[in-house]
């Protein structure tokens, strides 16, 4: 007689059981995800409120600063389980809708960050634009607090407005939006290199601390190799270091110079760029860009270098020390006093 009791089954294993289980964790992380999203825009929307509710109050006189006090030491007393209500953070509240509120094309973006970035921004930033910025950049690349205070740290802002992008015309016809993706210089101090240092030392320091490096980059870029072979003519060549931007769907070619740039490192760019595109280059994807990164560039040297170049390129500098933030600021008040004498 046949045995009809039923059959014991063997548990699946952990990477079976993650295959067959995906797409429930998957909607859960989801539903996670816009549950932290819908509590977050209630507390800045409510933090907006208070904000607005104390501003009229006090410009119409009805209250002083002690009557916010009072205010704080109330919701203290009758309220025990509520947070954030300090007096400072009353005024921060207060400042935050002060700041945004004639501005309805930046006040959308408030929601879209914790009420710990915001304040970042809005008590570092000291102009309009700046704001802006780095509400755009931080929802655009998904920076984390740390991060948001390291572009900051950084400057990039005011590297970003009086320092643009240094690319060829055929990148910015072929891709216009390259433009806002890539930077003229960016900041690799986390590397902690030496001031003299050779272009082993640079890759695999960029290699090490590759997280960080990508972050640096933007929110697109993957990483696909070190020393990228390629061989044309029988002969071997190696790309210091090859990405793909998934916005732009393109390879990135990178070469590093541990110098200033000189105007013949395009021409060994330019060769790299077609071997990428006649031989690693999939059919879905657009043709490849070229970054000369270099130690220290003269923005007219690159100029003309770039001028008569026919590949989609650009020259960026790399630095291995923070900014002199002062100056940086400084060179910003000249390029806005500029600006409004043009007007």
């Amino acid at each position: 007689m046949s045995d009809l009791r039923p059959t014991r089954q063997s548990p699946a294993s952990p990477a079976a059981s993650e295959d067959r289980f995906a797409e429930v964790v998957t909607l859960i992380h989801s539903a996670r995800q816009r549950c932290l999203q819908a509590v977050n825009t209630q507390l800045i929307e409510l933090y907006w409120q208070v904000g607005a509710y104390i501003s009229r109050k006090i410009e119409s006189a009805e209250w002083g600063d002690a009557v916010v006090s009072q205010l704080a030491a109330h919701l203290a007393r009758t309220q025990p389980g509520l947070r954030g209500f300090t007096r400072r953070n009353l005024f921060r509240m207060r400042q935050f809708f002060e700041a945004y509120r004639h501005d309805e094309k930046v006040s959308a973006l408030l929601t879209q960050l914790p009420w710990t970035q915001n304040l970042t921004i809005l008590t570092q930033s000291r102009h309009p634009e700046e704001r802006e910025f780095y509400l755009r950049m931080t929802i655009r690349e998904g920076w984390s607090s740390r991060e948001l205070e390291r572009q900051m740290r950084t400057a990039l802002f005011e590297r970003s407005v009086t320092d643009p992008v240094k690319a060829s015309a055929t990148l910015a016809e072929a891709h216009p939006q390259a433009l806002s993706v890539f930077r003229d210089a960016y900041m690799l101090e986390f590397l902690g290199l030496p001031e003299s240092h050779a272009e082993t030392d640079l890759r695999r320091g960029l290699l090490h601390r590759l997280k960080a490096f990508l972050v640096e980059l933007g929110r697109d870029f993957c990483f696909v190799g070190a020393e990228y072979p390629l061989q044309v003519g029988g002969r071997d060549f190696a790309l210091d270091l090859l990405l793909f931007h998934r916005g732009l769907n393109c390879l990135v070619a990178v070469e590093l110079k541990v110098g200033r740039f000189e105007p013949e490192y395009l021409g060994k760019l330019d060769f790299y760029l077609e071997a990428l595109d006649r031989t690693v280059r999939k059919p879905h994807e657009n043709p490849a860009i070229g970054v000369l990164l270099c130690a220290s560039k003269h923005d007219e040297v690159v100029e003309y270098a770039l001028n008569r170049s026919l590949s989609p390129a650009l020259v960026a500098e790399y630095q291995t020390h923070l900014p002199d933030k002062a100056l940086l600021q400084a060179k910003l008040q000249e390029f806005y006093a500029l600006d409004a004498g043009e007007e």
